[in-house]
C-alpha cells in the first residue's frame, strides 16, 4: 500500500499571513491523521516563512502517525531540529536560501561524500532517510551509494507533461528510475505537483511506490471540497491506482 503523507506547510503560510494562530497548524496535523492520512510532512525553512521550528516541536509531541521532516541539511539549525525531534523520516532536499519551492533533486554524484556523512548522522539516531532526486538513472545509482534508505522522486516534470496531455512521455523516466531503485534495494517516495488528476495514473504505472507527499494541491482542493473529503479523495486515488 502506498502511504499518503499530507504536507501542512500551506496551513502555516495562511496563518503567518495574518499573525495569530488561525488556522491552528498543530490542529491541521492532528486532523490530517484523524481524516485518514498515513503521515504528516513539514518542511521548515531557515526564514520560517511557513512552518516554524517551534511548530515542528509541538507537532512531534502529539503526532501518532508517521512524521516526515523535509529540509536542507547544510543548515545546522535543521540538523539540530531533526536530531532533537527524531521524526520517523527525514527527507533531504537541496533547497537554496529563500527558494520559493523545491525545484530540483540532489546531484548524488557530486555531493556523494557529504550526503554519505550526513545520512550516517541521521541513521545513527534511528531516523529513516530519503533523498530528493530527479528521475535520472545516474542520480538513483549515486543515491544508493550514499547509504540512504529511500529516494523521493521529484515529480514536477511528470505533472507538467501529464497536464499537457502526454502521459506516456511524462511517466517514462519515472518508471525507469523506479525500477532501478527497486533493483538497488531503495525504498521509493514521490512528491511535488501530484494532484487528483495525475496521482492515480502515477500509482498505476509505479506499483512499488511506498509514499507520496502532497501539500499544495491537497490544501487547494480542501478549500472547495473540505479538508476531510480532500484527504479521503487522495487516499482513494492511491487505492484505485493499486
Amino acid at each position: 500500500m502506498t502511504r499518503l503523507s499530507v504536507n501542512i506547510n500551506k496551513f502555516a503560510t495562511i496563518r503567518n499571513s495574518r499573525g495569530g494562530n488561525n488556522p491552528d497548524v498543530v490542529k491541521s496535523a492532528i486532523d490530517a491523521q484523524r481524516f485518514g492520512a498515513d503521515g504528516v510532512t513539514v518542511h521548515p525553512r531557515p526564514d520560517e516563512r511557513h512552518i516554524r521550528y517551534d511548530d515542528v516541536r509541538a507537532i512531534r509531541k502529539i503526532i501518532t502517525t508517521e512524521f516526515n521532516i523535509e529540509g536542507n541539511p547544510t543548515e545546522q539549525k535543521f540538523i539540530d531540529l531533526v536530531l532533537e525531534t527524531k521524526p520517523h523520516q527525514v527527507t533531504l532536499v537541496p533547497d537554496a536560501l529563500g527558494q520559493l519551492t523545491s525545484d530540483h533533486g540532489w546531484d548524488t554524484i557530486q555531493h556523494k561524500q557529504y550526503l554519505t556523512h550526513i545520512i550516517g548522522v541521521f541513521k545513527k539516531a534511528g531516523i529513516r532517510v530519503s533523498l530528493f532526486v530527479d528521475p535520472v538513472i545516474e542520480m538513483v545509482e549515486g543515491a544508493a551509494q550514499t547509504g540512504t534508505d529511500r529516494i523521493e522522486l521529484y515529480t514536477e516534470s511528470y505533472a507538467r507533461q501529464f497536464a499537457a496531455g502526454d502521459q506516456q512521455q511524462a511517466i517514462a523516466p519515472y518508471v525507469t528510475a523506479a525500477l532501478k531503485a527497486k533493483e538497488l534495494g531503495l525504498g521509493l517516495n514521490a512528491g511535488h505537483d501530484l494532484d487528483l488528476q495525475n496521482l492515480k495514473f502515477f500509482k498505476q504505472q509505479i506499483p512499488s511506490l511506498d509514499e507520496v507527499s502532497i501539500g499544495h494541491a491537497l490544501v487547494c482542493d480542501a478549500i472547495y471540497l473540505g479538508y476531510e473529503n480532500a484527504v479521503q479523495m487522495y487516499r482513494r486515488s492511491l487505492e484505485l491506482g493499486a
